[in-house]
């Protein structure tokens, strides 16, 4: 997990991308550092092994240091110069915590006492001695803000008409940079979740410090508004993570199950006009996900902002009415129609079953296992029969045969564009057929949460370069082409 949700994590960067690696003169540490990468690449892609982050952070971090040793021509300087002036204090800080977390451990919460206070002078005083980490640290934002602003604007040069869809997080992390510099605004011995229901009849404690409404307000919202503003810096459109904590959150004392939490509420008029003004003047979309437990008047109220919703095939039901699954004409129009999402199980894991054995496999499910497959074949027959009725399962496309699998999750995407949505989402590993969640809630070290590589339907992972080639994965464009082109 970032240790920060206003500055976008380095292990994202392209290290031959920035101007000053060609210019390393060290060649030799630069050709062993490739080497390293690409056995990096190879344990995965090759042996089938896990994504290594740390690994991969620390090559990379090592390759930056060599950057840095290459002087920054004028007109870097000036640009770096900006950042800094623009930034201010709260990249100070970022970079601080970044620095001192080098010394003493990524969790402040167990650094000695002074360093616990972003403004005492023991932290001044530390801050002095590691200035040369620190403005490294501001070096590494200022090259992830630069690739991805470049980023945005060579997705709108390409013709997309949003480019980058950045995604705003729930909450941060306890030990991490965020909760350091801005604690008071924090609500310390709380952690946000959500109570229990359908999906997770145990509830969810995600380990997240809730932000304190009191604090908040005291601010004229600044922590918020400086975070929304540096998000639709190089985003066309934001996601937000949980977007009921807008009105209200789950809080769970710490040390006591997500059973025993309760909600707090937020001044949801206040949120939502800070969100609306900043998407405004960026010119971005928002999309809220509403997924689970939604109070009532929460999706009118953003429908009435021009929040759009969050609709995933499986969970659009009738359920006022006989519980079918809804035809799509039914469905809403400002929502963003997906067939699942990172946090749910792929369209292939759906349609077999296979996200049944593997809930039950870690010890997950809520009733006997035999009753849990017959009532997720239940709920996937009565979609397959819808999309039979509805004339949206073929057998072919464009003249090729393809497997009954394939079949079945083109025609979940010919169903979501037939709704009235107004956006429609792809979930990759979709294209590939893989089966397998890349986050499973309830889950901590029993299962690879972000780990995974994208794979196809036979487990095996795919780079970039095959997935821009997978005739699967260009069959199901084929699809999302041909229903713009057609009714609804």
């Amino acid at each position: 997990m970032s240790p920060s949700r206003r500055f976008p994590d380095p292990v994202h960067l392209r290290i031959e991308d920035v101007p000053e690696f060609a210019y390393v003169e060290d060649r030799e540490r630069v050709r062993g550092l490739l080497e390293r990468a690409g056995r990096l690449r190879e344990a995965v892609l090759e042996k089938g092994e896990l994504i290594d982050r740390d690994a991969v952070w620390a090559a990379k971090r090592e390759a930056l240091e060599l950057v840095r040793e290459v002087p920054l021509g004028p007109g870097r300087r000036a640009a770096y110069a900006d950042f800094l002036a623009r930034e201010g204090r709260a990249l100070e800080d970022h970079a601080t915590w970044c620095a001192l977390a080098e010394v003493h451990g990524s969790d402040w919460q167990h650094w000695p006492a002074g360093l616990r206070d972003p403004r005492s002078p023991e932290t001044a005083r530390a801050r002095g001695e590691l200035m040369d980490r620190v403005d490294f640290h501001c070096r590494l934002a200022w090259l992830t803000d630069t690739q991805l602003t470049a980023a945005q604007r060579v997705a709108r040069e390409a013709g997309m008409p949003v480019g980058i869809v950045h995604d705003l997080a729930v909450g941060v992390h306890p030990g991490g940079a965020d909760a350091w510099a801005q604690q008071e605004y924090f609500a310390s011995g709380m952690s946000v979740g959500a109570p229990p229901d359908a999906f997770n009849a145990r509830g969810q404690d995600w380990g997240l410090p809730p932000w304190r409404p009191d604090r908040l307000a005291e601010s004229g919202y600044e922590p918020y508004r400086r975070l929304l503003r540096a998000l639709f810096r190089y985003a066309g459109a934001l996601r937000i993570d949980h977007v009921m904590g807008l009105f209200r959150l789950w809080w769970v004392p710490q040390g006591r199950p997500p059973t025993e939490g309760t909600y707090v509420r937020y001044d949801a008029e206040a949120m939502l006009a800070i969100l609306v003004l900043e998407a405004s003047r960026a010119g971005a979309v928002v999309i809220g996900e509403d997924l689970g437990t939604v109070e009532p008047g929460v999706r009118e109220t953003l429908r009435s902002r021009g929040v759009l919703g969050t609709s995933v095939l499986w969970f659009e039901r009738d359920w006022d009415g006989d519980g079918r699954p809804l035809p799509p004409d039914s469905w809403r129009a400002d929502c963003l129609a997906t067939a699942t999402t990172h946090d749910l199980p792929p369209t292939a894991a759906r349609l077999t079953g296979d996200h049944v054995e593997l809930r039950d496999g870690l010890g997950l499910l809520t009733h006997p296992l035999e009753q849990e497959r017959a009532e997720a074949a239940a709920d996937t027959g009565e979609w397959l029969e819808l999309l039979s009725r509805l004339g949206l399962l073929r057998g072919t496309h464009g003249g090729h045969c393809v497997s009954e699998e394939e079949a079945e999750i083109q025609a979940v995407h010919r169903f979501l564009l037939r709704t009235p949505a107004r956006m429609v989402g792809v979930w990759l590993p979709d294209g590939v057929g893989d089966r397998r969640p890349q986050n499973l809630p309830g889950t901590w070290d029993q299962y690879p949460n972000w780990r995974l590589p994208i794979a196809d339907a036979e487990g095996r992972a795919v780079t970039l370069e095959e997935l821009a080639a997978s005739p699967r994965v260009r069959a199901l464009v084929e699809v999302l082409r041909e229903g713009r082109a057609g009714p609804g």
